[in-house]
């Protein structure tokens, strides 16, 4: 299947209310997309890139959502308990580190995103104009740039409220740390599940963003690689009409004699 045909579908799975199975699949490390040298390959892995990354962002608003209503029903328990058992608090907590996960995977793929506009820009002129000319001046890579700023902004938000800091919630560890703090008293559970639900809360609302602006992009790659390779196809037919071409006939006519 050609890259445009694999961007198309993709594109079009995307404005599609596609509901994947959840999995516990993990988005991997950024995609870098300088080592791939070779020009045909950077398009070849673009297409896969951009459809696995799209898929993985579908399938981290699901879980965003799943882990809200979870935590839901975590605060729903705790208004009727002391505290919550161990046994229940260890899932709840499992969730917060899911969560904390996402937020983290959720960058990730923004700026893989956000490199291929850059390094596609750079290998291929006809791209680079094909962007300028549809994309009024603010670049996708400025718009990953922008949503990544708004998620942290939001998140450090939803933090300061309950007295806390991004730094806590930016590493597995830290995280960890601060929900065996909490995990002491009734109120300190709450208000890690009162936090935990506001930033799933928020991510869903970002990742719905981050899954538009990836089938964005990856129909306007669609389209360029289509306008692009019409071009390359219409020029080899002129070629292959030039030399297929009759050539003008060596014989009749009048036969060249000297006059004088």
């Amino acid at each position: 299947m050609s890259l445009f045909s694999r961007l198309s579908a993709y594109a079009m799975a995307l404005l599609c209310t596609a509901n994947p199975a959840l999995g516990a699949a993990a988005v991997g490390p950024a995609t870098e997309w300088t080592q791939l040298l070779n020009n045909m390959q950077l398009l070849e892995q673009s297409g896969q890139g951009a459809q696995q990354l799209a898929n993985q962002s579908t399938q981290l608003l699901n879980e965003a959502e799943m882990i809200m209503n979870q935590l839901d029903q975590y605060r729903a328990m705790l208004q009727n308990l002391e505290k919550l058992p161990n046994e229940i608090w260890g899932d709840a907590v499992g969730d917060l580190q899911r969560l904390q996960q996402i937020v983290a995977q959720g960058e990730g793929i923004a700026f893989s995103m956000g490199g291929l506009d850059d390094i596609l820009k750079q290998r291929f002129p006809s791209f680079a104009e094909f962007a300028q000319s549809i994309e009024d001046g603010e670049t996708f890579s400025d718009l990953y740039a922008n949503w990544s700023d708004t998620n942290r902004d939001t998140i450090s938000g939803t933090l300061a409220q309950a007295g806390l800091q991004y730094d806590q919630f930016q590493t597995e560890q830290a995280t960890m740390r601060q929900l065996q703090t909490q995990s002491e008293t009734a109120v300190g559970q709450m208000q890690a599940l009162q936090v935990g639900h506001s930033i799933a809360s928020e991510q869903v609302g970002q990742l719905q963003k981050l899954r538009g602006l990836v089938a964005q992009q990856s129909t306007m790659m669609g389209t360029w690689y289509q306008s692009e390779q019409a071009a390359k196809d219409l020029a080899q037919q002129k070629r292959e009409d030039f030399f297929s071409s009759t050539a003008p006939a060596t014989s009749g006519g009048q036969a060249m004699e000297p006059r004088w």
